[in-house]
Order: structure tokens, then sequence, then C-alpha cells
């Protein structure tokens, strides 16, 4: 890991958490990811299953943790199961977790190999009434590949049918979602981190220059400062591309007059950075183009009082788009006669704004919890308000990560450039 060690408190903290909401007598078992193929003979570098590490802190793949509260044999109350290294690991992959670093990392003393998995958990498991399996139920995530949680749950059900099994995942979406003072502590690096990346991005961008330079410029200052690298692919949309919400192919040149759409953040210890910014490649925004993101900063700064504790998710992004209505009645892109008319289910602004405002954020890009349950203390969430125009080749969005105190809000990106006078003072000088 490029990242500086992380306090182990965090994890020690997150299992107590855990195991004080799962039913007596139960067993929970939460498995690594999965190394997925690349190609011929290569795999993907591989991403920590966000459950695991929030857990653990193990940054490693082929592990397995084991938490039993109530096991009637001490030493197997939480178990953490590695990978053995040997001599031929160590010169082809590098160095693994020892047993004693794994235990400093992650606060739980018994750690064996995983060779000893299937005998201990035979061991114990029948003194367990209830299994806990983690399973992916993110929102956003569609089930169509059998991943290891998926087949660990099929092979325990088999040598385990009388047991009752119970999802870890509503218990974890709950956990997940309240950040502790150590996860906003990473969080916050990395924004320093994605901050640093736009302030040198002002500085490079000019007309001429292609978008896949400006990614190369962001990613030197990501792995610079030990953020493993980009939080999700890099948006760079220059022109007519902005409003293509997705746009990952970064490989047109920025053309003088146009507008270029950044979305990147920095990953930094799994936390992640998730920022939007709209900058004009000569350095000089146009009358309209000024107007439109004018538009966008008044739409996030209102968006951002909202994002409070007690706040319910609909409401909030239905008092967003009441207010995005009358921005894009101000530019002319809608009428009131436009809004008169709306069908309530697709209101009229969704055709210039079609995304929501907002979205959990922490381990995952788009954070496990629940669009049901009232903003609170301790939830961080993106705001990002949009507005796209295809008929003027113009796409602006800009995006701040908020913090949820009991004293209100606090904008983790406040120190990020996003008036426009400060984003062409930089750029010209």
């Amino acid at each position: 890991m490029k990242y500086f060690s992380i306090e182990k408190n965090l994890f020690i903290l997150n299992r107590k958490n855990f195991v004080s909401s799962v039913k007596p007598s139960s067993i929970a078992i939460f498995y690594s990811n999965d190394e997925f193929p690349r190609s011929g003979d290569q795999s993907f570098l591989f991403k920590q299953n966000p459950d695991f590490f929030y857990l653990t802190g193990i940054d490693q793949e082929q592990s397995i943790l084991i938490l039993f509260p109530d096991c009637p044999n001490l030493l197997y109350k939480e178990v953490l199961f590695l990978r053995q290294t040997n001599d031929h690991i160590a010169v082809w992959e590098g160095h693994k977790y020892t047993k004693e670093e794994a235990k400093q990392a992650s606060g739980i003393e018994n750690v064996y190999w995983l060779s000893d998995f299937d005998n201990i958990l035979h061991s114990i498991i029948n003194y367990a009434e209830n299994i806990y399996i983690n399973t992916n139920e993110n929102d956003r995530y569609a089930y169509s590949v059998p991943y290891r949680d998926i087949r660990m749950l099929e092979a325990l059900r088999l040598k385990y049918p009388l047991h009752h099994y119970e999802r870890s995942a509503p218990v974890m979406r709950d956990l997940r979602a309240v950040k502790s003072t150590i996860e906003i502590e990473l969080t916050k690096k990395a924004c320093s981190i994605t901050r640093d990346a736009f302030i040198r991005v002002l500085k490079f961008t000019k007309p001429g220059v292609a978008e896949y330079e400006i990614e190369a410029e962001i990613i030197h200052e990501f792995i610079k400062q030990r953020a493993t690298g980009h939080a999700y692919s890099p948006i760079i949309a220059s022109g007519k591309s902005a409003i293509v919400l997705h746009y990952v192919d970064n490989n047109q040149v920025c053309k003088d007059g146009d507008v270029i759409l950044f979305d990147f953040g920095a990953e930094y210890a799994n936390y992640n950075a998730d920022m939007s910014r709209s900058i004009p490649v000569n350095g000089r925004f146009t009358k309209r183009q000024r107007e439109v993101y004018d538009a966008v900063l008044r739409v996030m700064r209102a968006a951002t009082r909202l994002i409070v504790a007690g706040a319910v998710w609909n409401d909030y992004h239905d008092e967003v788009g009441k207010i995005m209505t009358s921005e894009l009645i101000g530019l002319g892109l809608l009428d009131k006669h436009d809004v008169e008319k709306q069908d309530p289910k697709m209101p009229a602004y969704k055709k210039y704004f079609m995304h929501g405002t907002s979205h959990h954020l922490g381990l995952d890009v788009h954070d496990f919890a629940s669009r049901y349950k009232p903003f609170e203390a301790g939830n961080l969430l993106t705001c990002e308000p949009g507005i796209y125009i295809p008929q003027e080749g113009l796409g602006i969005r800009l995006e701040n990560n908020i913090l949820i105190t009991d004293g209100g809000n606090i904008d983790l990106m406040a120190n990020i450039p996003v008036e426009a006078e400060e984003i062409e003072e930089i750029m010209n000088g």
C-alpha cells in the first residue's frame, strides 16, 4: 500500500459496533474480494472488499474474518485468516502480511493461515445458531456474477443446512453511513490531494492541450501524494462531450472557447473524494458560459444548506428540483408554462438536469447507505448539481463533499476553488 498506516482503533471499534448489532449465538464470516482476470496471465489490480476492510484494515487478497462474540472457545471470538507467504510468492509478488503485521494493522490477536480455516470453522460453527453472511446489497449493484461471498454461502448451506442464515448487509449499511473521526480525516486527505491535482490542472490547461494530457497531470499528483489512484474513472470532458454524463474517453483536444467538465477524485487508504468542476479552456468564461456556471453554483450553495440531519432523501431532491427549475427559467431554458404543464413524475427541469444531486460517499464512491433513512450526523454526501444544454454544446457540473455534523454541515472541499473569478485568476496567473 502507498498510504500511511491507519490507527487500528478504527477497525477495533467497527468490529465492536458490528457484533453488538447481531443476534445472540451468531457467527459472522467476511471474505476479501476476488482477484479478477485481466488477460491471459494477468489479474486486475486488487481492490479490497470495502466491508472486509472496514472491519479489519487488511488490504490483501485471500483473507477471511470470523466474528463469533458468543464463541465458547475464547481463542475464536474473532479470528483473521491470511494467505501464507513463501519464498516463491516473495520473489514473484512481493511482501505479504506476517501474522504480527496483521495483528498490528487490525487489532485482531488471533491470526492464522488460510490452511487452518476449515478446521477452525468446523470446530465452532455448530455452537452458533445463526450464520451471518455478507453480500453486496448496494442499490446500484446488479448481481450477475457469483462473487466470492455468494459462492461461499452456497458451500456453507451444503455443509450446514440447518443453521439460520442472516444478512450482514443491513447492519453494515447503518454502520458505514456514519463516519468516525478517523474516516473523516482519511476523506479529508483524499480531498486535499484532489485539490492539489485541480490546482495543477488549472495552471496546465490551455487551448490545444488534450484531455488525456490533463488526465496524466491528475494521476501524477495523486500518486506523488500516496493516493492509490483514481477513486473512479476520471471524466475530462471538453466542449460537447460534457453533456455525456459518464464520458471517460478523454481523447479529444481542448479547443479555445470551450468549457471542460471535470469529475475526478483521489482514493486514499480506500477512502474516496468525488469532485466536479467546470473551467474555460482559454481561462475566460464567455458571458453565456458564466451565466450557466453561476446558476449551477447558486444551486450547489442552496442544496448544500439543505444537507442537514433529519432531511429526507426524496424531499431534499424535490426541493433542489424547485431551485433548479427557477434557475433554468432565468436562463431561458424553461418557461413558466412548461413548468405548469409538467408531469410531476418527470418534471421539466430533468431535461437539463437529469441526475440526482447527492449520494453517500466513503469506502465506495457511491457509498453503502439507505436512501430511505433521514440524513444524520456523520453522513458524508456529495452535492453535485449540473446543467447540460445539448443545443449549446455546454455542460457544467459543480460538486463538493459535505459532512453532516450535529451543528450543521461542513464542506470538506471549501478550500478548492469554485468561484468563477478565482478559477480565471489562477488560470491567468
